[in-house]
């Protein structure tokens, strides 16, 4: 009998959020061939902590360069062939996996939504002080939690989210292993200035 192939957790969540961005119109300005999925692997064996994360490659506006600390800056860019990737999605494991499948899907959904509407490689951009998770975390978790119950009403493949539905043991053991892509946290870099 064949040795199962170790589970592909960056593959499976690609393929996830892409069904996302094809379903629901709140995602629709999500172009997954340039986001790049990872995994990072949780310091500490706790389920509390940051689940995921999503870096923009660029600045506000979708700039390449920012001014900070009297100086002009840019951010490390990152490719695949001659595509550029203006996100990095990252799930940190085991940690993610051993949450609900509610709550799995309320992550993947909250860390999708901060991609600006645009799609400049910046984030979304809420009204006032707390641009980022709006005035209130409890309000912007509720909305993702209608975005979640919105796509499930849509009948997604049941393919794409069975992966969700084990912990990390589960699909460790299941699969002998678990790989995916890793990317590094890019580097902020100085532009020199021009002569």
């Amino acid at each position: 009998m064949a040795k199962p192939l170790p589970f592909d957790f960056t593959r499976a969540m690609r393929r996830l959020c892409e069904d996302i961005a094809a379903r629901l119109p709140d995602m629709r300005h999500v172009q997954m061939p340039q986001v790049a999925v990872a995994f990072a692997q949780a310091r500490r064996n706790v389920t509390w902590g940051l689940q995921a994360r999503l870096t923009p490659l660029r600045f506000e506006e979708g700039r390449l360069t920012t001014s900070r600390r009297g100086g002009e800056w840019t951010i490390q860019r990152f490719y695949d062939g001659e595509r550029e990737y203006l996100y990095i999605l990252t799930f940190y494991l085991p940690r993610f996996l051993e949450h609900s499948f509610r709550e799995k899907m309320i992550t993947v959904m909250h860390e999708l939504y901060h991609i600006s509407p645009r799609f400049d490689g910046d984030i979304r951009r809420l009204s006032g002080h707390y641009h980022v998770h709006s005035h209130s975390q409890q309000e912007y978790d509720r909305h993702m939690d209608r975005l979640v119950e919105e796509y499930l009403a849509l009948r997604p493949p049941a393919e794409l989210l069975a992966f969700l539905q084990s912990n990390f043991k589960q699909l460790h053991t299941q699969f002998g292993g678990i790989v995916g892509a890793r990317f590094p946290i890019p580097r902020l870099i100085r532009v020199a200035r021009s002569a």
